[in-house]
């Protein structure tokens, strides 16, 4: 029995070592913390890298609406060689990201003697223009009677090259500019 007691002190006393060995071995540790952390950090990182590409992208957007106004607006006429320059300088904002998929429309607005507005021109860049004469529904103040404005309206799908994949639809950008012509109660447009 004393042999038998003797025994299992020793092994407890082994398994107390070794399990105190065991505890204090932190040799892998930083391998194990690595190998658990890496992916969230790496998923951390391209989504930052993503949502600024997405944010600069929109920034270039509502640049590509302001630039495309100011242009037509300092004008006193507008032929269709100065759109076409317009549309490549507006897209050439873009880059380096693809501007294929862009749509920019660009209208003269004309507001009569009772303030009513309608579409003078319109021109439009991978999007159909809008009817001349039409009525169209400005922003309360824009106009008075007898004035005019031009209308820039710019739409993006932004696909991303990294989570392109994933979101195949893309996201959905776009805004507006109102700008008074500068030269003229109104910029012309001539062919």
């Amino acid at each position: 029995m004393r042999n038998m007691a003797q025994t299992a002190k020793h092994l407890l006393g082994h398994l107390r070592k070794g399990s105190k060995r065991f505890w204090l071995n932190t040799a892998a540790i930083g391998a194990v913390e690595f190998a658990l952390i890496a992916p969230v950090m790496l998923t951390m990182y391209f989504g930052v890298i993503e949502v600024t590409n997405a944010l600069i992208v929109n920034r270039r957007v509502t640049s590509i609406a302001l630039t495309a106004a100011d242009l037509v607006s300092q004008a006193a006429s507008v032929s269709n060689s100065d759109m076409a320059d317009i549309f490549k300088a507006s897209t050439a904002i873009l880059e380096p990201y693809s501007a294929a998929n862009i749509q920019i429309k660009i209208t003269s607005v004309v507001a009569d003697s009772t303030n009513k507005t309608k579409v003078a021109w319109s021109d439009g860049y991978n999007t159909t223009a809008r009817s001349v004469g039409s009525n169209i529904t400005l922003p309360t103040g824009l106009t008075s009677a007898g004035t005019s404005v031009i209308f820039a309206e710019v739409s993006y799908n932004w696909v991303s090259p990294v989570v392109g994949q994933l979101l195949k639809s893309g996201i959905a950008m776009g805004d507006k500019a109102y700008l008074k012509p500068r030269r003229s109660v109104a910029v012309a447009r001539v062919n």
